[in-house]
């Protein structure tokens, strides 16, 4: 790792599963902490999402890799009655504590933030829960699907009109709660460096959720006028819509007062402006499905290509609809350093996603390969002052299991 990068010498324990625990350490990790992710000894079911449905299937755990890169792997059974030897000096050793584990299991495997900060009071122990640390519902278990997407009331509204709520793209509460959870660690860490004390720092899915959403819940608090879920056909504003070119493909529209005109003369509409029955706003908000036939009828007779330079013209904003597999082939993606190459996962894996932080002049970590199951158990156990009899010993016990390859 480089030694001038900004997290250099920061030491993080990943105690968390699934996805948005582990990509805020993946986050840390990009910019040089020495991660140790830490899971159990039959592995993490993340491990095997690209089998699982409706995850895209490959041979490649690219799940794993995603959330989990350029970390140690460590294998330790929370369980077993020596683990909290290990746990211990673990925590002793850490800057940075990640947990998700639900406040009941918590509590059973003496995880809870009151029982290790004795053992390292400047900790910044990190806890995602799916719905708070208080109320009825804290102890419930969450993915992002019900908390952030269900519950924060963003499923019921990214839908049109007349369709049932849809299932949301995987994971994307999770990273978007990822970088909250990032925040609210280096928040604490610049805490630190004023006051010397530690900190537990909390965010939920669904407290990310309802920030996602806080445009439309604010509005909610404050008892707006809402309008009816979005109807392309039938829209509030025709100026803020979803289209389709000639080649099929779907473009998002957005044209503000002050690019109303431009945009009618520039695709060729300029009959448009002076139309009485769009002359006035009265006028206009009546005729909305009029003037969406209109322009489905313009923007049919042309391929994307001829939009793309049109509204480019008029610097108007528009975004074309694009699936995943041609967004990996999108130029700006590798040009800004969000795909960036993964080192040693084989098979067809040899890219990743990087983390969505830039910070100029500073590079980020090459991002390597997650670790296999308790890849790493020994050097850190070593690292963390367990002699070679005591290795012996967790290693009998079970409560450190021997990595794959290791000899017995």
């Amino acid at each position: 790792m480089a030694n001038d990068n900004i997290f250099s010498g920061l030491k993080v324990v990943d105690l968390a599963s699934f996805i948005a625990g582990p990509s805020a350490a993946v986050i840390l990790s990009d910019f040089g902490a020495d991660v140790i992710k830490v899971e159990p000894p039959s592995g993490e079911l993340w491990r095997h999402a690209n089998h699982l449905p409706p995850q895209p299937v490959a041979d490649d755990a690219y799940p794993w890799h995603l959330a989990n890169r350029n970390k140690r792997g460590m294998a330790l059974d929370l369980k077993s009655p020596e683990a909290h030897q290990v746990l211990e000096k673990l925590v002793k050793w850490a800057d940075v504590l990640i947990v998700n584990t639900p406040h009941p299991a918590r509590k059973k495997l003496k995880l809870e933030y009151e029982d290790v900060v004795g053992w390292n009071p400047r900790l910044i122990y990190a806890d995602i829960t799916g719905f708070g640390d208080k109320g009825p519902d804290a102890n419930l278990p969450g993915f992002d699907i019900t908390s952030y997407w269900a519950r924060s009331g963003l499923l019921s509204m990214t839908r049109d009109a007349g369709a049932p709520p849809t299932w949301p793209v995987a994971g994307s509460g999770d990273n978007a709660t990822a970088v909250g959870l990032y925040s609210a660690i280096v928040t604490a860490l610049y805490r630190r460096e004023r006051t010397g004390e530690g900190a537990h720092v909390t965010t939920s899915l669904l407290a990310e959720g309802v920030w996602s959403a806080s445009v439309s819940i604010q509005a909610a608090l404050c008892d707006a006028k809402f309008f009816g879920l979005h109807d392309r056909m039938h829209p509030a504003n025709a100026a803020m819509n979803v289209y389709r070119a000639k080649d099929d493909t779907w473009f998002v529209l957005i044209i503000t007062p002050d690019k109303v005109e431009a945009v009618a003369k520039a695709i060729g509409r300029p009959d448009l402006l002076t139309d009485p029955r769009f002359s006035d706003p009265a006028k206009l908000t009546a005729n909305m499905t009029e003037l969406t036939a209109i322009l489905d009828e313009t923007f049919c007779a042309e391929p994307m290509a001829h939009w793309y330079e049109v509204f480019n013209g008029v610097h108007v904003t528009f975004g074309a609809v694009r699936g995943p597999q041609e967004v990996i082939n999108d130029p700006q993606l590798r040009a800004n350093d969000i795909i960036v190459p993964l080192e040693g996962a084989g098979g067809k894996l040899t890219s990743t996603i990087s983390s969505p932080l830039q910070v100029h002049g500073v590079a980020k970590v090459p991002a390597k390969r997650a670790p296999k199951i308790g890849e790493h158990n020994d050097e850190v156990l070593r690292q963390l002052g367990f002699s070679a009899a005591e290795i012996d010993g967790l290693h009998a016990s079970g409560t450190v299991p021997k990595a794959k390859g290791q000899a017995a």
